[in-house]
């Protein structure tokens, strides 16, 4: 203590101020000296950096951040920041009726040219949003889906159909796609409350087209019935992939098989268009694709969308390949001479990808085929379309 009170003392200056004194730490050695410092000095300086003329000599290497091992995101597949007015007033609607999209929770890169939208040929607002029902939280887990998953997830909201065709009532939109998580700890996996938003629908906005985009009610043709006599005006549910690689790809309560099923009931059940989705890039091949586009002909459904697979986060199952857009067109092109009724292909097309947009469109320009081809006449028309009615 005597030791500390004397160095204070001699730290005393004219100024009379007081400073504290402790041990001489010991002598560092000069960065020069030290290996870590004699790298750095003999590497590249900050202007070199900056101009970019950076040359690797010996066993100096660029530092490249990233995967590198991965394919690379193509240009095509980069979209721009979502904006815009239409877009802003569906999210202030979701935000204040307390609703969820799966545009949102799947990070889907089309939201803002979907929620955006712009005017059909006749007239109509084609944004579209797709609503999901009975919460954000998924009793599934696909390993290609980003949504939340849990074995209980929160009890339904009973004020949800009311909400959901009130905030639709107001967004004059001509199409809507309606989605759900899987709810499979419900008695009914959620049946009776989709097709009891699907009727308030109607009944504000009998005008407005309405898809419903189902899970499979774990195999429950009962259940499926329920939806398809909701008064819709299409059924989709998505195979997502291949029948080999499904297993790997959805959850192992999904199977292909149950998903046809599904398919081909609704089908039976009067419903007009059916519709499914398939991912490309998770390893399928050509004759697999094909393979399930027979089988899809087989249980009669109508659309089919190819769209590519996007890694929503490094958690999820990782991506193939990305496909050329030259790859989109040649399977449109395939699935159109089998017979389906419309088909969406292209990188960024996903289930419910601008669906008013496609398929307004697409139901207008047939009827203007069928204006100046006369039914009647069957050698006009070929004859793998001759069962399809216009919706």
């Amino acid at each position: 203590m005597s030791h500390l009170l004397k160095v204070i003392h001699l730290c005393k200056g004219p100024a009379h101020r007081r400073c504290l004194a402790t041990a001489s730490p010991p002598a560092i050695a000069s960065r020069s000296s030290t290996r870590f410092g004699r790298v750095l000095e003999s590497g590249p300086s900050l202007d070199d950096f900056l101009s970019g003329d950076l040359e690797t000599t010996g066993k100096s290497e660029r530092v490249v951040l990233g995967n590198t091992k991965g394919p690379r995101l193509p240009t095509y597949l980069k979209t721009s920041i979502p904006s815009g007015e239409s877009f802003n007033k569906i999210k202030k609607d979701l935000r204040g009726l307390n609703l969820h999209t799966v545009c949102e929770e799947a990070r889907c890169p089309n939201i803002g040219d979907c929620w955006g939208g712009k005017s059909s040929l006749d007239g109509r607002n084609t944004a579209t949003a797709t609503i999901m029902l009975m919460g954000d939280t998924c009793t599934r887990g696909c390993r290609f889906c980003s949504v939340k998953t849990s074995r209980s997830p929160p009890p339904l909201d009973p004020h949800e159909p009311e909400h959901t065709a009130e905030a639709i009532s107001r967004w004059g939109l001509g199409y809507i796609v309606l989605t759900s998580v899987d709810r499979d700890d419900l008695v009914d996996g959620g049946a009776r409350h989709f097709a009891e938003t699907i009727r308030k629908i109607k009944q504000k906005a009998p005008q407005i087209l309405v898809e419903a985009l189902t899970g499979d009610f774990a195999g429950s043709l009962e259940h499926v019935s329920i939806v398809a006599n909701s008064g819709l005006d299409v059924y989709a549910h998505n195979v997502e992939t291949v029948e080999e690689l499904t297993p790997f790809v959805r959850d192992r309560r999904a199977t292909f098989r149950q998903s046809l099923e599904v398919l081909e009931h609704a089908k039976k059940q009067g419903v007009q268009v059916t519709k499914t989705s398939i991912m490309l890039g998770v390893g399928e091949n050509a004759d697999q694709v094909m393979a399930t586009l027979q089988e899809l002909r087989k249980v009669e459904v109508d659309v089919v969308t190819f769209g590519q697979y996007m890694r929503p986060t490094k958690r999820h199952m990782k991506v193939d390949r990305y496909e050329e857009p030259a790859e989109f067109d040649h399977w449109k092109e395939v699935a159109e001479a089998l017979g389906f009724l419309y088909v969406a292909s292209g990188p960024l097309v996903r289930s419910s990808y601008k669906a008013g947009e496609y398929y307004i469109e697409n139901v207008l320009r047939k009827k203007a085929l069928q204006t100046e081809v006369p039914i009647t006449s069957k050698s006009s028309v070929p004859a793998s379309n001759d069962r399809h009615r216009n919706p």
